[in-house]
């Protein structure tokens, strides 16, 4: 049974390509396909060293293997053969990223003018981008129509009837409605969005969702799609998808009841839960898409619906598992009973661990040590107390500054959470594949932040 955080047997092939590993099996569990250890202490992504990526662009930098990002997106293509695949472009986007996307065959999900923006410049259909938003802005919605963009997601009653002025008498616009299904599910309460006392969507339960879809009806040029919801992130089992696929039928059913309405597409979101360290669970995906295709069909029939077309939107899940960050420790100091581990980054470039106490597993690569693991803490250069990149993890005992740490699981919510937080500037993102690595996002330099700086 194929999971999330396994290989598929494309990228399988890949990695039996690599030089031969020396590391354990599931020391790797969390890093992409690629990664090889072809001497002690010298990993490799995309056949690609990892100390030589820090050596040619510096460190703290992402690294991305393109590989692996397109392998994900196949696997979604294979078991959802029916549903249409939206990457969620929150997680991370880039003009490279909306190639890839655009050459594996999914849609867009974007949640501002600005991700709009950059996917229909580079080249992207935007009938094939969804918008979503809980407070979608003047400029978001008018972006969004200019463009064309392929759905909008309405998220509260207000923006029905914004939007049906927006578009005018004579237009016209596919939208999709946000419902609260009144579910939890996530890796923590701050990213759990499937119930009723968060921000999100309207709710099933109150009748928010029914009025809300009685006046999309009464708008001409507002064409009702479907029923969307998003349940959270980092959901690592089948169950909470399952349940909210019959309370959306439930309310499917009687729209049809008292409307005679019939919707051809459900949108399920994403939150596919990926593992940041060896041994922790992901969500199975082919166990999923067996039971959510199963239950809605049952549904459906009990219902007496047509079963509508399926609709996910994976970001993690894609862009996570793919990338990695890269560290040069500054300097290690003991104090009491803690080995504090200080690198050149920390929450300007990765604020996750501050957010939602993410752990992750660095690894010491670009040389070997002998040195038992001992632990410590690794901590950012930041000027906060709860600026600490990993806690409680086991590096060599004999690390030392100007070592070179990795951070498996980098991809996703990384970059596009990152900040200026003491004029740091955000970090290059590096693409690897076949041998090679090309830079795709330059790092932001101290001219960049000079030149928004208008005050003299």
């Amino acid at each position: 049974m194929t999971t999330l955080h396994e290989p598929t047997a494309s990228a399988t092939a890949t990695a039996t390509a690599s030089p031969t590993t020396t590391t354990p099996a599931d020391a790797l569990s969390v890093w992409p396909v690629s990664a090889a250890e072809p001497r002690p202490g010298d990993l490799s992504v995309g056949g690609v060293p990892l100390a030589e990526v820090a050596d040619r662009f510096g460190t703290p930098v992402y690294v991305l293997d393109e590989t692996e990002v397109r392998e994900r997106c196949r696997t979604y293509r294979q078991v959802f053969p029916d549903a249409e695949v939206l990457y969620a472009a929150k997680a991370f986007l880039c003009r490279a990223m909306v190639h890839w996307m655009a050459d594996e065959g999914l849609g867009l999900d974007v949640c501002s003018a600005g991700e709009l923006e950059l996917a229909v410049t580079t080249g992207f259909p935007p009938e094939r981008i969804v918008l979503h938003g809980n407070a979608k802005s003047p400029r978001d919605l008018e972006t969004a129509l200019r463009l064309g963009v392929g759905r909008i997601v309405i998220d509260s009653p207000s923006e029905i009837a914004r939007l049906a002025a927006a578009v005018g008498p004579d237009g016209h616009q596919k939208v999709m409605v946000r419902v609260v299904p009144g579910i939890s599910a996530g890796g923590h309460e701050k990213i759990r969005t499937g119930t009723e006392d968060q921000k999100f969507g309207l709710s099933i339960p109150d009748g928010y969702a029914q009025h809300a879809i009685a006046r999309i009806l009464d708008q001409p040029q507002l064409e009702l799609t479907g029923l969307h919801c998003h349940l959270g992130s980092q959901i690592t089992s089948v169950k909470p998808y399952i349940a909210a696929v019959r309370r959306i039928v439930g309310l499917m059913a009687r729209l049809y009841e008292q409307h005679g309405l019939v919707l051809p597409e459900l949108d399920l979101g994403g939150g596919h839960g990926i593992a940041y360290r060896p041994g922790e669970p992901a969500l199975d995906l082919t166990l999923l898409a067996r039971r959510v295709r199963t239950e809605l069909a049952e549904a459906c029939a009990a219902a007496g619906l047509t079963v509508p077309r399926l609709i996910i939107e994976p970001g993690r899940a894609i862009a996570g598992p793919a990338g990695i960050a890269l560290y040069h420790v500054l300097a290690v100091k003991r104090t009491g009973a803690r080995t504090y581990v200080a690198v050149d980054g920390g929450m300007s470039d990765n604020p996750r661990p501050a957010l939602y106490g993410v752990r992750y597993a660095p690894r010491l690569v670009g040389r070997h040590s002998t040195a038992a693991p001992a632990p410590v803490t690794v901590v950012g250069r930041h000027c906060e107390a709860g600026d600490v990149v990993a806690a409680d993890v086991e590096l060599p005992d004999d690390i030392r500054p100007g070592d070179l740490l990795a951070v498996p699981a980098a991809g996703a919510y990384h970059l596009s959470m990152a900040s200026g937080y003491n004029l740091v500037g955000r970090p290059p993102v590096v693409a690897v594949a076949d041998s090679h690595a090309r830079l795709l996002i330059r790092r932001e330099s101290l001219d960049d932040i000079r030149s928004r700086d208008v005050g003299l």
